[in-house]
Parts: structure tokens; sequence; C-alpha cells
């Protein structure tokens, strides 16, 4: 391992002015979160067709244990490509993770019975989750500090573009004057097989995080590719700003032992930590509980054949696109303590009442969609921030292990029980059961409010090093 040196390639980094080099990073990385909302609106969208398929003949509850095997791969690939994201670097990781996912929703199209479906599910997850882990970190190392509150938040919100894509092909693949719906069900999947093979080709060229390489003793890599990357901007932007901050001293690492992590997490900030696990854990089952579940409310008290879900989940994806595109500016601006709080309070507020509506029969079809869509468009700003949270609590060296383990977590508990849950409750046909397991999925979404009002952060314009000293920063 290298000695220790002096470098400012952070503050490089972040004095740079947006560019086309920014763009193709959240393009070529973001794209995961498109993938990941295509692939729960597909679900979502044709579960009433992937229920009635003479093939898989699954019931409620079966739909909602796949949804929770989707989740529980998510869970595993998280912790699995996560702890290697931190030992291998963020570009191995995030071009292996996509091709676990590539895969594994092409065999999807190809299940025969509940056992096969939840197993490629399973994997699909995987895939997915690892991804969340790799390319949330490439991409809070790789854009500015002016601007990683916005762009995050942003990037995030892709997930519902995935879901609009999603709600738009079921309404083809699942029109029987166009195509079987026994074969356009199977067809969907390839729809994400397709999207993730150009992601291939697009992340080639994105380089390995510099912020990495440095902590790793690869400091002439590290500077190379900042080289490459301020030549790229100045021969857009015109000569770049001045350095602005100290440089920091690293004595680099070859890895961070899973110890060091846990006492890092639960003692160094153990107030950021408990934040993380509950604005993640909240999130998730109000997310995943109404959202892979929803096309049962629709086809069961509302009647809606499983051919038309798709006219109902596209507004629902629009609604959630929109939240963090609209607000994730004021992230960086009014900050994100406020913000989250606000975000997470009004979606808990709104969501009561409009379960409340539901038990009473108060609502159409269209009109318990307009409710949702109205709600989350102030959750997914929520969720979205959530992930940024854990992303900038905790030292580089440990940034894709601690996203991974808040991720897994949250999913676990949140995203895993949240659908078993609802399917089970929806199979039982009364709406009062369903409007207690909405009031539950508010009251959570306020104890998260309240959580980040206590214990939230500064972090709005403040690079990464000094949010989150590096482990490998040696003292001053």
């Amino acid at each position: 391992m290298s000695k220790a040196f002096t470098t400012d390639l952070p503050h490089r980094l972040d004095r740079l002015p947006w560019s086309r080099f920014h763009w193709l990073v959240v393009i070529a990385l973001g794209v995961t979160w498109v993938l990941d909302g295509l692939e729960v609106t597909l679900v979502g969208s044709l579960a009433g067709a992937i229920k009635e398929s003479p093939r898989l003949r699954l019931s409620e509850t079966e739909v909602g244990l796949t949804a929770s095997a989707y989740l529980l791969g998510a869970v595993f690939g998280a912790l699995f490509f996560g702890w290697l994201t931190d030992r291998l670097g963020r570009k191995k990781l995030f071009t292996l993770t996509v091709l676990v996912y590539l895969l594994a929703t092409i065999a999807t199209g190809f299940s025969w019975d509940f056992w096969s479906f939840a197993i490629f599910r399973f994997f699909t997850g995987a895939g997915i989750g690892g991804e969340y882990s790799a390319v949330n970190s490439a991409i809070q190392e790789l854009i500015p500090a002016r601007r990683r509150g916005t762009t995050d938040l942003a990037v995030n919100g892709t997930f519902w573009g995935g879901a609009a894509i999603g709600a738009a092909s079921s309404l083809l693949l699942l029109d029987p004057a166009v195509i079987d719906p026994e074969l356009g069900w199977r067809l969907a999947f390839g729809v994400g097989g397709a999207l993730s093979i150009s992601v291939l080709f697009l992340r080639k060229w994105i380089p390995e995080s510099p912020r990495w390489l440095m902590t790793h003793g690869r400091r002439e890599e590290a500077e190379r590719i900042v080289g490459d990357i301020e030549v790229w901007v100045a021969r857009e932007k015109g000569p770049l700003p001045p350095v602005v901050g100290e440089p920091i001293r690293i004595d680099p690492r070859s890895h961070t032992t899973l110890g060091e992590v846990a006492r890092t997490l639960f003692r160094t900030y153990l107030d950021r930590a408990l934040l993380g696990i509950v604005l993640m854990a909240c999130q998730a089952f109000c997310y995943n509980a109404v959202f892979f579940t929803y096309a049962l409310v629709l086809t069961r008290f509302y009647g809606i054949p499983s051919a038309h879900i798709g006219w109902f989940m596209l507004p629902f994806a629009l609604g959630n696109l929109a939240g963090p595109l609209i607000l994730g500016h004021f992230f960086d601006t009014i900050g994100r303590r406020i913000m989250i709080t606000a975000t997470y309070g009004l979606a808990g507020v709104l969501m009561a009442f409009t379960g409340f509506a539901f038990a009473q029969g108060w609502l159409s079809a269209w009109e318990q969609t307009a409710a949702w869509t109205v709600i989350f468009f102030f959750a997914s700003a929520a969720a979205s921030a959530a992930y940024l949270t854990v992303g900038e609590s905790f030292p580089l060296e440990m940034r894709a292990m601690g996203i991974a383990l808040f991720y897994a977590f949250g999913t676990l508990v949140g995203g895993v029980v949240g659908p078993a849950l609802f399917g089970a409750l929806i199979e039982g046909g009364q709406r009062t059961d369903i409007m207690w397991g909405y009031l539950l999925g508010a009251a959570l979404m306020l104890v998260a409010a309240g959580t980040e009002w206590k214990l939230g952060f500064a972090a709005e314009g403040k690079s990464l090093e000094s949010v989150a000293r590096p482990l490998s920063q040696a003292a001053d």
C-alpha cells in the first residue's frame, strides 16, 4: 500500500461547473432506478394477468410473496455487492450487477410455476440491490457538492420514469386485441432486459471514482482521471474556477473491516445510523405496501380489468416522477432537514385521510388514483432524500456498504413485510382491514418526519469529506 500523501482531488471535483460529463454520469448510472421502476411497475400492472395465468395460477397472497422474494433478493444483492463495491471499486460492480439483472429479468419471462417465478424475481432483485449501493456511491462521489442534493433526488426519482414505461408497456402487452395476455406478460419482462443492454454500453465511458482510488493508494490513477475530467469540462465551459479548500492528507488502506464499519455506524455516527434506519424502513413499507398491491386493489374492489391497470399506474408514476424533479432543488437551498421533515410529514397526513376515505367507499378508482398521485408526489421526494441521507452520512471507505446496510434493513423491515401483509389483507376482501394497513403506513411516515427533525443534519453544499471525515484521512 502506498505511503500517506496530500491531495486536493475532492475540491477539484466539487468546483467543476455542470457539464456533459455530469449528464453522462447521471444518465449511464441513474438508469438503475429506471430499471427498478420498470420492474416494480411491470409486476404491479401485470399482477392481475400473472394471477390469472393458466401456467402459474397464483393467489393474491402468492402475488404478494413474489414481491417479497424480489425485495429479499434486493437485500441480499445490496449487502453482498455493497461489500464488494467498497473493496473492488465502483466501476467493476456497476457492470456486474446490471449483468445479473439482465439475465434474471429475461429468465422471469420463462417462469412455469410459483417457485420458478419467485426464484427469478429473487435474482432480479439481487441485481437491482447491488446497483443501489454501487451506483449511489459512484454518483455522489462524481457530482459537485452544490448540486448533489438536486441530482441525487432527480436520479432516484427516475424510478418513476421506469414506472411510466412499465405502465405504458403493460397497456400494449396486455391488450388481448394485440397479443395473448399469457404471452404478453412474459414478453413484458424482456423490456427491462433490452434496456439494460444499452446501459452496459453507456457505462464503459464512466471512470472509476477518483475518491475511491485516492483512499486505496492509487493516487496516480486518480490524478489522471480527474485531469481528464477537467480537460473535458474546460473544453466545453472554458477556464475552470479556482480550487477552494485545504488539501487533505490520506493514509491509504486496502479495505475496511466489518468490525470497523460497525464501530463507525453505531459508535461514531449513532444518531445518523438511527436516522437512516427510520427513514429507509418507513418509506420502504409505505411504497412497497401500496405500490406492489395497488393493481390487486383496483381489480378486487373497483372491478378494473387487468388489461386496463396501466392507465391507473401511469398518472401515479408521473406524479411520483414530478416530486423529486420539482422539489429537489429546495433540498440544496432551503436545506435537507426542513425539506425531509416536510415531505415525510405531508405524505403521512394525506395517506391517513385517503385510507379512511377508501374504507368509507367515498372514492372511485380514478379518485383513489388521484389521491395516491398527490400523496406520492411528496413521498417520492422524501424516499429519494432517504437514499441521499444515508449516502452522505458516513465515510468514503464504507459508503457503498453503508448504503447497502440501510437499504437492506429498510427493505427487509418495510418492504418485505408490506407487500405480504397487504396481499393477505386484500385477499380477506374487507376495506376496513386495508384501511388499518394504510393508517400504519401513515403513522410510519410521521415517525420518520419527527426523527428527521430531531436528528437531521446539514449537508447541503458541503463536500462529502467535510460531512463525514474519511477513515483514511490522517490527523491534522
